[in-house]
């Protein structure tokens, strides 16, 4: 359950590897030796294990207003749906033996399926340093070297403030996956004739005339941002998803647990 993909102390096996000397003869695998067909010590092989070790992974999820919006053709907001992926992905991660965090100051790492009532309450408790515990994308406090970053939220934000949060995860160095949850309004602007569109973040108001002349090249905008954050994601060693609140959450649920189990 815990493979790290390179050899240490665990009861899978790694790989095979020559004898050098200062190998403990007790470590020779004499099968494998006996088929090398080769002269002592020259055909002696060594048996490797990986090594397994129970990972830590940070969790993060988006709280600010603009997750907290939704349309009319759904029923619950980003941000309740983005809480039940993060729980749900930390309650198989918990079965699984590993640990889970928050990605927040002063978080403690924890592990055991009891736990989970615990993240759930913390989950909603603001962070230090801000009151409101709101932010669009999360600080990087210090968390373990190799762990995994997991990160929920909408990412409208400017690609140019991800890419400088994805490089300080990725200079400590963590890898992980970012999810982008959206309406599905978001996605594909439903609306016609003359809409005045409210800023939740204080980006102040809009009227447009004829919505559907602008659908288009909204669309084109958002598959663009979306490119650019699946760029920036790939060359962190993370992975990049796109969630709807009008899609079974099951699915990403499944993408994300896999994305982990192979690191």
């Amino acid at each position: 359950m815990h493979g790290r993909r390179r050899v240490g102390q665990g009861d899978s096996f790694w790989q095979f590897r020559r004898f050098v000397a200062g190998d403990p003869v007790s470590r020779i695998d004499w099968r494998q030796s006996a088929k090398s067909g080769r002269p002592v010590p020259d055909g002696w092989f060594v048996r490797e294990t990986e090594w397994e070790a129970a990972q830590t992974v940070c969790l993060w999820r988006d709280g600010s207003a603009s997750m907290r919006w939704r349309s009319r053709a759904v029923p619950e907001e980003k941000r309740d749906r983005a809480s039940l992926l993060l729980l749900a992905l930390a309650s198989l991660l918990l079965r699984g033996g590993e640990q889970v965090r928050l990605l927040r100051p002063g978080a403690r790492s924890i592990a055991g399926r009891f736990g989970l009532d615990r993240l759930a309450a913390e989950l909603d408790e603001p962070s230090d340093g801000d009151e409101a515990g709101e932010q669009g994308l999360p600080r990087v406090p210090p968390i373990p070297r190799h762990a995994s970053v997991v990160l929920f939220g909408d990412f409208l934000s400017p690609l140019e403030e991800v890419q400088a949060l994805i490089g300080r995860f990725a200079a400590i160095p963590v890898t992980g996956y970012l999810l982008q949850v959206l309406d599905p309004a978001e996605t594909g602007l439903p609306y016609a004739g003359r809409v005045r569109f409210m800023g939740l973040e204080r980006e102040g108001n809009t009227i447009i005339p004829r919505v559907e002349a602008v659908r288009p090249a909204y669309q084109d905008r958002l598959a663009a941002h979306q490119a650019g954050l699946a760029a920036i994601c790939a060359a962190a060693g993370f992975r990049f998803g796109v969630h709807r609140t009008d899609h079974p959450p099951e699915t990403a649920l499944l993408s994300l647990y896999t994305a982990l189990a192979v690191r």
